[in-house]
């Protein structure tokens, strides 16, 4: 009769071995999701999951994602027979569900990441409440500067703010893991865009959701 601590080994032997035998799935992603996607897969066992990040900074050329992605899909095939793709729609008007349904893989349901996070239901409540709402997540908040700031050329030109930002109301954060700086940031982003803050502690959401039964 087997011990309880041989039984243990055997089961996570099992586990192991389980896990080796899942074919590789290749999740080509925006940049801004990154370290969103591999703390799921540490969290959820997903070892035989791969990311590959394609630059946030398209999302300032929402046109080009699409073509990127077909790129990505292209170059990736031959080694993976499973391929996600880790965008919402994020303003390309329908061209990416497009090449998602030409290539044959699937993508996260949603019109982009402020939705994955916060639920597909909640984020239209929260957007019809407040339509002049900025959103935050972690990742943009961490790199407001950089994406949103010296994009819009606001830190040569602050007064350019309120023409930009003057059909605004509030700036939401939706949190995904807690961080204190990274708080601190979105308040600041705020201040600094003269809007209300208003906070809320999202998760990962429907990311996760997706992931694990897309990837499982």
């Amino acid at each position: 009769m087997l011990s309880g601590e041989q039984a243990d080994r055997i089961a996570d032997a099992s586990l192991a071995d389980a896990s080796l035998a899942r074919e590789k799935v290749l999740v080509i992603a925006c940049g801004a999701l990154a370290n969103e996607i591999l703390a799921i897969t540490r969290a959820n066992g997903l070892s035989h999951v791969e990311l590959q990040c394609l630059p946030a900074q398209l999302h300032n050329r929402p046109e080009k994602i699409p073509e990127a992605v077909r790129r990505a899909i292209h170059t990736a095939r031959p080694a993976y027979r499973r391929i996600l793709v880790g965008y919402g729609d994020c303003g390309t008007g329908g061209l990416l569900d497009k090449v998602i349904a030409e290539e044959g893989v699937e993508r996260i349901e949603g019109a982009h990441c402020y939705a994955f996070f916060a639920g597909l239901d909640i984020f239209d409540q929260e957007a019809e409440a407040a339509p002049g709402t900025f959103y935050l997540t972690d990742f943009l908040a961490r790199h407001f500067e950089t994406l949103v700031v010296r994009p819009l050329g606001l830190d040569d030109h602050p007064e350019l703010r309120d023409a930009y930002f003057s059909n605004y109301t509030r700036l939401l954060y939706l949190e995904q893991a807690p961080d204190p700086a990274i708080e601190a940031r979105a308040r600041a982003a705020a201040e600094r865009l003269g809007l209300a803050y208003d906070f809320r502690r999202t998760g990962y959401g429907l990311l996760e959701t997706a992931l694990t039964r897309l990837a499982g």
